[in-house]
């Protein structure tokens, strides 16, 4: 999982997908942001047309947004393009929704946040929306205070039957996890420890059966951060870049050492309910650190 508003560009964008392609990753995801929560601004390659083209230009990784925030696009054209892309990837893409929460990108830019309670109904709003343009095979009517469809209908057809499947990213037990249990094919946990996210997959578990759904129809996967090293010397070398100890990492959920290392920490998310994990890899032009880690652990 790479952060796009941290100075992606097409050369490295290009660059990580033939990468993540060839390395046998399974898949590759991104954040959604116009720019980071403080400066200095970086490149920041647009979400949906940099998926587009990795949907044309390779055969096998799976792929997504972590998430798109519905603050700043409409839900109707979130639908639209995410249908589009997920047909042309024949049936690669995971839709990662969020309700938006970077104040300064809102800011800066023109959109409006809004208070967090405003914020999650015009995101239930926005969920409703997109689920039933992808899953109505009718035109869709619907009255909310933030959207309006009137005999609204998505054509063509997704190929896959209710299109890409949901996923709901974030932490929070009052809001986030009712919505993934009511919306979400998957939800994702954001940088948990194994017991954080025992905690939550539990409580999500009851929510899906208060929905009449059952847990093995939601996936469960995380989003955490990564310290790589191929050798303990690295390893420690990048925790001292960051006045920090593998220790105090691993208690903020971030899967930290070696290759061995990390393989046991990634067993310890598995026993906790993790079904797959997607690894933050902050370094955009660090493509030997990433065949490193891959011939490490995958």
């Amino acid at each position: 999982m790479i952060e796009g508003q941290n100075g992606l560009n097409w050369p490295r964008w290009q660059n990580i997908v033939r990468a993540v392609e060839e390395l046998g990753f399974v898949g590759l995801y991104r954040s959604d942001h116009y720019t980071n929560a403080n400066p200095p601004d970086k490149d920041s390659l647009e979400l949906w047309v940099s998926l587009t083209w990795l949907a044309a230009n390779t055969e096998r990784i799976e792929f997504g947004p972590l998430v798109s925030p519905v603050s700043f696009r409409d839900p109707t054209m979130t639908a639209r393009m995410a249908s589009a892309v997920d047909d042309l990837s024949n049936g690669r893409l995971t839709l990662g929704l969020g309700a938006g929460w970077q104040e300064r990108e809102h800011t800066n830019f023109g959109w409006h946040l809004l208070e967090i309670p405003e914020r999650f109904d015009r995101f239930a709003e926005g969920l409703e929306v997109i689920s039933q343009l992808l899953n109505s095979v009718e035109p869709v009517d619907f009255e909310g205070a933030y959207y309006e469809l009137n005999e609204a209908i998505m054509l063509p057809r997704p190929q896959r039957p209710g299109g890409p499947p949901l996923l709901i990213g974030g932490n929070g037990m009052k809001r986030t996890l009712p919505l993934a249990a009511k919306y979400a094919q998957e939800w994702n946990g954001v940088f948990l420890t194994p017991a954080g996210f025992a905690k939550r997959a539990e409580r999500l578990g009851e929510l899906l059966a208060e929905n009449g759904r059952s847990p093995q129809d939601m996936r469960y996967s995380l989003m955490t951060g990564t310290i790589f090293g191929e050798t303990a010397a690295e390893l420690q070398a990048k925790l001292d870049s960051r006045s920090t100890t593998a220790a105090d990492m691993q208690a903020r959920g971030l899967v930290v050492g070696t290759g061995d290392q990390l393989r046991d920490q990634l067993v310890a998310f598995a026993e906790a309910g993790v079904q797959r994990i997607m690894l933050q890899w902050l370094d955009l032009d660090d493509l030997d650190g990433l065949e490193a880690l891959a011939k490490a652990v995958l």
